[in-house]
């Protein structure tokens, strides 16, 4: 199992449709992500600066570096793309974040 962070940055006045949209993530999505090895993903907004921080859990074997490839995700990241910074791709403009602590 590994931990996965990173921050992303949510477009001004779009929090409560950002909830919005993932309170109905689709089932094929939720599906791609958990046969890639994601088996928790929270994502949390810090409301002062519209800041997206994401945490997934993932197996060993997982393949998140595949989901880039799926057409479900890129047709996920389009829907997103007009409330949430992106790359030309409309991918999220998503930046890792190093892990210095942790406590179980």
């Amino acid at each position: 199992m590994e931990r996965a962070a990173c921050k992303m940055k949510l477009l001004p006045g779009y929090a409560e449709e950002y909830k919005r949209r993932h309170d109905e993530i689709w089932g094929e999505l939720s599906e791609l992500l958990r046969e890639a090895g994601i088996y928790d993903y929270s994502i949390f907004l810090d409301e002062e600066t519209m800041t997206l921080f994401a945490v997934q859990k993932r197996r060993a074997d997982h393949r998140s570096d595949e989901l880039a490839g799926k057409d479900i995700m890129r047709k996920w990241w389009d829907y997103m793309a007009d409330i949430m910074e992106t790359n030309p791709d409309h991918s999220p403009v998503s930046v890792p974040l190093r892990e210095v602590f942790h406590l179980d």
